[in-house]
C-alpha cells in the first residue's frame, strides 16, 4: 500500500493537486489552495474553471481540471465545515478519480482540503488510501493487476507535528486492515476455504509475533465443538477454530473479538436461492475483520490485550450436511434444536463465544453478517448493534461515530427470547423472520456468561453488489474494521 506523508509545502513533482470545493457566498469555491497559488491571477482561472466545468459542491462529485502544469482535482465537501466522513467520502472519490485517468497517469499527489485538525488528517489520509483500494486477485493465481496508473506518493499538506503524525500512522494501519479484510472477503471461495484462511491467520500472527492456535476437525469434535462440526459437515474442507492473541505489557483491559468464518455459504439443506448464494463468499466477513482489526492492534502497540476467535466452516449439502430439527451440542454442554441450515452463523460463533467467556475477558464483541432480517431494518449500509446492556452499546456507538461508521443500536426484547423456547433442547437457534435480527443476537447472548457483550450484524454493509462510491468499492468494503479499532484504541488509552 502507497504511504501518505506530511508535507508543508507542495511537492514540485506533484501530478495532481485535491482541494475541497464548498458552498461560498457566490457560489462554489475551492478550498485549500496552498499559499503559494494565492495570487488573484491564479484565483480567478481556476474560479473559471470551476464555472467552466460545472462543478458542484455535493460531497462525491469530483471534478478535474488542468491549472498550468498541475491538475487540480476538485472534491465537493457541500457546505459548512465538513464532518470527518465528508472529508474521508471526498478524498475516497478523488483518488478513485484520479486512479481511474488512463491518459497521462498520476504518480504523485497532493492532499490539500482546507482542514487540517488531527481528526481532519485521519479522515483525509485515510479517504485517499481507501478511494484508491482495487482488488488484484490472489497473488500466484492467475490474476493481473487491473489497469490504471499507479499512485506512488500522496503528500498531505499539514504541519508535521508529533499530533499530525500520530494520526497519519493510524490512518494508515486502519486503512491497511480496512483494505486487508476487502482482499479477504473479495477472494474466490475455491481458493479461500477454512483450511486456507486459517493458513493466512498464521501468517499474520507470525509476521507481527501474535499466538496463534488451530483447532482441525479431530481436536473440534473431541472437544465438544458442535454447532462448527454440525455447520461443517457437509463439506469435504472441514472446519477449523482459530485462536489469535496480542498480550502487550501494561495492558490494563482484555476483549475478545469473535467473528463469523463461513467461507462460502450455499444454506445448506435449506438451499438458498440462486441469487442470493452468488455473493456468499463474504460470509466470512466477519471473521476477516477480526483478523485484521488484531494485526493492526499489534501495528498500533496499543495496550490493550486482545483475543480474536475465527470459527471457519464451509455450509454445504451433502449426504453428511446437518439437518433443520437436529439437536446440536454446542461447547459447554447446551443443547440447541437446529430450525433452519442457512441459520449456520450464530450456531458456530455460539461455539466460539462460549469458549472465549471461559477466559473471563473484560469485554466480547462478536461481528458477522448474520441475518438478511437486519437488512430489511436498516438497509445495506447501517451496521446493527445489539449488546448485553446500554453501557456496551454506548461505548460502541462511540467508536462507530468516531471511525466514521453508521451504526444504530437495535433492542433484545422479550419477545425475541420467547421465540428460543424448544420442546426438545435447552434451546432453539431461530423462529419467525419478523424480527429475525433480534432473535439471532438474543440466541448469541445466551453463550456470554452474562460478560459484557456487544454484537454487531454488517449483513448488509459488509458487501456492496453496486457500484464504487467515495471511499467504498464494489465488493468486500471491511466493514466494522474501522470501529472494532476505535474502540480498542480508546480501551488502551483509558
Amino acid at each position: 500500500m502507497v504511504k501518505v506523508v506530511l508535507g508543508g509545502a507542495l511537492p514540485r513533482a506533484a501530478d495532481a493537486l485535491v482541494v475541497g470545493l464548498t458552498e461560498g457566498k457566490d457560489g462554489p469555491e475551492a478550498v485549500g489552495l496552498p499559499p503559494s497559488w494565492a495570487k488573484r491571477e491564479t484565483r480567478r482561472e481556476l474560479s473559471q474553471a470551476v464555472e467552466l466545468v460545472g462543478a458542484q459542491t455535493t460531497v462525491g462529485q469530483v471534478k478535474i481540471v488542468p491549472l498550468g502544469s498541475t491538475r487540480i482535482v476538485l472534491a465537493g465537501l457541500g457546505s459548512g465545515r465538513p464532518t470527518a466522513e465528508r472529508l474521508r467520502q471526498a478524498t475516497g472519490a478523488a483518488l478513485r478519480a484520479l486512479r481511474g485517468l488512463d491518459r497521462q497517469p498520476v504518480r504523485q499527489v497532493a492532499l490539500s482540503l482546507g482542514w487540517d485538525r488531527p481528526e481532519d488528517i485521519k479522515a483525509i489520509a485515510e479517504g485517499a488510501l481507501l478511494g484508491l483500494y482495487r482488488y488484484a486477485g490472489q497473488p500466484g493465481a492467475g490474476a493481473q493487476t487491473p489497469a490504471g496508473p499507479a499512485i506512488e506518493k500522496i503528500t498531505l499538506l499539514a504541519e508535521g507535528s508529533p499530533v499530525n503524525q500520530r494520526s497519519l500512522d493510524l490512518a494508515q494501519a486502519v486503512a491497511e486492515a480496512v483494505c486487508a479484510t476487502r482482499d479477504w472477503v473479495n477472494r474466490p471461495p475455491n481458493q479461500l476455504y477454512p483450511a486456507a484462511l486459517a493458513k493466512i491467520a498464521q501468517q499474520v500472527a507470525d509476521q507481527r509475533h501474535l499466538g496463534c492456535q488451530t483447532l482441525e476437525p479431530a481436536a473440534l469434535a473431541e472437544q465438544g465443538y458442535g454447532g462448527l462440526m454440525a455447520v461443517g459437515g457437509g463439506s469435504q474442507r472441514g472446519p477449523r477454530l482459530v485462536q489469535l492473541t496480542w498480550r502487550p505489557r501494561g495492558a490494563k483491559s482484555h476483549v475478545a473479538l469473535i467473528g463469523k468464518g463461513i467461507t462460502f455459504d450455499s444454506g445448506g439443506i435449506n438451499l438458498k436461492p440462486r441469487e442470493s448464494m452468488a455473493t456468499m463468499r463474504c460470509d466470512m466477513a466477519g471473521a476477516a475483520a477480526c483478523l485484521a482489526t488484531i494485526a493492526a492492534v499489534a501495528d498500533l502497540d496499543l495496550k490493550v490485550k486482545v483475543t480474536a476467535w475465527l470459527p471457519l466452516a464451509e455450509n454445504l449439502p451433502s449426504g453428511t450436511a446437518y439437518r433443520p430439527s437436529d439437536v446440536i451440542q454446542i461447547y459447554g454442554g447446551a443443547t440447541v434444536e437446529n430450525y433452519n441450515t442457512d441459520a449456520e452463523g450464530r450456531l458456530v460463533l455460539a461455539d466460539a463465544l462460549r469458549r472465549a467467556a471461559q477466559d473471563k475477558p473484560d469485554l466480547m464483541v462478536d461481528i458477522a453478517t448474520l441475518t438478511g432480517a437486519c437488512m430489511v431494518a436498516l438497509g445495506h449500509s447501517t451496521i446493527g448493534l445489539m449488546a448485553s446492556d446500554d453501557v456496551v452499546a454506548d461505548q460502541v456507538l462511540d467508536a462507530a461515530e468516531a471511525a466514521g461508521e453508521l451504526m444504530w443500536h437495535l433492542p433484545i426484547t422479550e419477545e425475541a427470547e420467547q421465540a428460543l423456547r424448544s420442546p426438545v433442547a435447552d434451546l432453539k437457534s431461530g423462529g419467525p423472520r419478523e424480527g429475525g435480527a433480534l432473535v439471532a443476537a438474543a440466541f448469541l447472548r445466551r453463550f456470554t456468561e452474562s460478560i459484557p457483550w456487544a454484537h454487531l450484524d454488517i449483513a448488509g454493509p459488509a458487501f456492496n453488489e453496486g457500484e464504487a462510491s467515495g471511499h467504498t468499492p464494489a465488493g468486500g468494503t471491511g466493514a466494522g474494521v474501522r470501529s472494532l479499532i476505535a474502540l480498542l484504541t480508546s480501551l488502551a488509552a483509558a
